[in-house]
């Protein structure tokens, strides 16, 4: 049997506690065991400006991009904020992506998780970051697709996932992915 493949994780929510990391909790647990998953912060990152980038790059950015260089593929899981992708997903896939000719993101297998508390379960922020993806050389799984809405009934008080249909929804999203991230790899 060959080794887990490496996954990044990027929680497009900074908010302790979020839905969003709940979600992503529940992702990780879910994952068959040829994925080795692991979370990415982007909290700490600072904002991008080109400038930083001409002498020593902050500390946070170096660390993040060898972070996502090392990964075999990466899981976004994100919410939707104004029907966009939230600000500090936006400044990590830019730091990501620099310097100019130094893409960090490219050729790496991607999917795309979205949810929320409302309705939709992120469909906007879902799509946009798909868009985000073609420009970063990323190939994003098409199918299944995530939108994940009323994710607050989810979970329990304690950020258990508790609805067995969501359960089965996330765990058939993560073999997929799997076998997604096998076929790029081949």
């Amino acid at each position: 049997m060959s080794p887990p493949h490496d996954i990044a994780v990027i929680v497009g929510s900074i908010r302790k506690g979020s839905l969003t990391r709940q979600l992503a909790e529940a992702l990780i647990a879910l994952a068959p065991e040829s994925l080795r998953l692991r979370l990415v912060e982007i909290g700490d990152l600072a904002l991008f400006n080109p400038d930083l980038d001409e002498g020593t790059p902050p500390e946070s950015w170096t660390h993040f991009r060898a972070a996502i260089a090392s990964a075999d593929g990466i899981l976004f899981v994100t919410p939707e904020h104004n029907r966009s992708i939230p600000a500090a997903l936006k400044n990590a896939l830019d730091i990501g992506s620099r310097p100019w000719g130094k893409n960090h993101w490219a050729g790496k297998p991607a999917a795309v998780v979205s949810g929320s508390p409302g309705a939709l379960g992120g469909f906007g922020a879902n799509h946009q970051l798909r868009q985000i993806l073609v420009v970063l050389d990323m190939p994003a799984m098409a199918q299944p697709e995530a939108y994940l809405g009323h994710l607050g009934q989810a979970f329990d008080a304690g950020g258990n996932l508790t609805e067995d249909r969501t359960r089965a929804h996330l765990q058939a999203v993560m073999q997929a992915f799997a076998g997604w991230v096998a076929r790029q790899a081949a």
